[in-house]
């Protein structure tokens, strides 16, 4: 059986931050999505961390998929104290014994958490989203749906996408009919899939693949691609911070939660789990939204954000019409089998 995750409810003591006993010559070894998310969370927690504690961290970035996890674990040579995850990700991890379970209990009032933000084994950071984008200065009609997406005879160009069959198979789906609160349930079935992939197949000769979540806005910014797959966090650093003409469309978002976990095995992993406690208090979790443009899973966090920066974010009312949570464990379950299948199908 899987273990979904579920939100928490008991009302349990406050950790203040500056309360944090550790040693001072501690140094966390942390692995992230790396680029702007990277730099946001070293300026909204790292830091602020490292001058409450004296504790520094050493950060290395990488894709997600729990390959090198695994690994370490089966070697007893965990050299992570802190994994930055994606829910399917954090919920087979926890399953297969690859993370340390969490106290729940040292996290305080959870029921101020967004339901289904706190697992066994981990706990919600942000709530994130893959959006697509599109250079505002080089398209006359701007795109709005899911479908323009789709519409190579409307939007002439390559598509920008993420080389995996998560989102973009249910967005397949919904420019081919499929109601966003169905698709799922559609999903799950043989046909479910075939039809996903028959609708990727329309476009599948104009798609330059992304791996890392940089490439994105940088696809865009080269001219390489009309439109192009994004976090949504990528997209408004290229545009605030870059000034890029870059303009997220929100129909049919996916959006998902970041959860913070602690690798089975971890050397420092008192210290990561008080990290974990600090970043999750309100203040902590709305600090993240001054640099980047993910929301927090705290509900009473969401008072402390700038009302003009609420806007940029994926759980803004007039970004929320349409949107898609991503099924995790519908992804957890059935990610081996799609993915095999995306192998294939790439090479056709």
């Amino acid at each position: 059986m899987r273990t979904h995750i579920k939100a928490q409810c008991a009302a349990l003591a406050v950790f203040a931050f500056a309360t944090i006993p550790t040693q001072a010559a501690e140094t966390l070894s942390v692995v992230t999505f790396g680029g702007a998310y990277e730099a946001a969370a070293k300026k909204a927690w790292f830091e602020p961390f490292t001058q409450a504690t004296g504790v520094n961290f050493s950060t290395e970035s990488y894709d997600g998929g729990l390959a090198k996890l695994s690994a370490m674990e089966q070697a007893k040579n965990t050299t992570w104290d802190l994994i930055d995850l994606e829910t399917n990700d954090a919920i087979t991890a926890c399953d297969e014994g690859l993370l340390q379970k969490f106290d729940k209990k040292s996290i305080g009032k959870t029921s101020d958490f967004i339901p289904g933000s706190i697992s066994d084994c981990a706990v919600a950071s942000m709530v994130w989203s893959t959006v697509y984008a599109y250079d505002a200065s080089k398209l006359k009609t701007a795109p709005t749906t899911v479908n323009d997406f789709f519409d190579l005879q409307k939007y002439p160009g390559k598509r920008g996408l993420r080389k995996s069959p998560k989102v973009s198979m249910e967005w397949a789906l919904i420019a081919d009919g499929v109601d966003p609160k169905d698709v799922y349930k559609v999903l799950g079935t043989p046909a479910g899939v075939d039809r996903a992939f028959k609708k990727l197949d329309t476009i599948k000769q104009n798609i330059v693949w992304w791996e890392s979540g940089a490439q994105a806005p940088q696809l865009l910014a080269d001219g390489a691609v009309v439109m192009v797959q994004a976090y949504n966090g990528r997209i408004d650093d290229a545009a605030k911070k870059d000034k890029k003409p870059f303009k997220a469309v929100w129909d049919a978002q996916v959006y998902d939660f970041e959860w913070w976990a602690i690798p089975t095995g971890a050397k420092h992993a008192d210290t990561a789990a008080k990290f974990i406690v600090s970043q999750a208090q309100p203040k902590a979790s709305a600090d993240l939204s001054k640099y980047i443009a993910y929301a927090p899973p705290r509900k009473d966090a969401v008072a402390l954000v700038d009302k003009q920066r609420l806007a940029d974010m994926p759980t803004a009312p007039d970004n929320f019409k349409r949107a898609v949570q991503i099924n995790a464990n519908f992804w957890a379950d059935n990610a081996d089998q799609i993915n095999k299948r995306f192998q294939v199908w790439l090479t056709q």
